[in-house]
């Protein structure tokens, strides 16, 4: 009979430190990042953009980029009294189970005083860094370099773009 009760402890002790378990690997930020991209840039070109769909799993925050390659800052192109205008943001809100674009003419990761020309299947890796349920973590993504001429979808040029 004691052999049977250690047996069933052992077993309901397993199984709590499962469920504890389980449950701390759902506390960690479960964020998607998919169809990363950089657009090209021609030489001497100092700054780019880089874009790509975010989709949390719950509700987060991207809160900070970076990249090796230069110089990175989340941000921000909206209509302000009929012009376009492109602003630094300190962090974007990530809705749960919603995808959130990072898109030409839209939210995007600036990145600035480029090392180095960015060509067509080349790639950059830039990590996000993104905030939720109290902890911060760090997730690193490879984005594809496209065509300098990849469409923009009437964003305006980032090649200009000074600070």
């Amino acid at each position: 009979m004691q052999a049977r009760f250690r047996a069933l402890r052992a077993a309901s002790i397993a199984t709590a430190a499962l469920t504890g378990l389980l449950a701390s690997a759902q506390a960690f930020a479960q964020v998607d990042v998919s169809d990363a991209w950089v657009r090209g840039t021609v030489p001497a070109q100092s700054a780019s953009g880089a874009f790509m769909t975010i989709h949390a799993h719950q509700a987060a925050k991207l809160v900070g980029v970076s990249s090796p390659v230069a110089s990175a800052e989340l941000h921000e192109m909206k209509m302000d009294n009929n012009v376009m205008r492109m602003r630094q943001i300190p962090a974007l809100d990530l809705p749960p189970m919603q995808n959130v674009q990072l898109k030409p003419g839209g939210y995007h990761v600036m990145l600035m005083g480029l090392k180095q020309q960015l060509k067509a299947g080349d790639t950059v890796p830039i990590t996000l860094k993104f905030e939720q349920n109290g902890k911060t973590i760090e997730q690193t993504v490879k984005a594809q370099v496209r065509d300098v001429t990849a469409p923009a979808a009437g964003a305006m040029s980032h090649g200009d773009h000074k600070h």
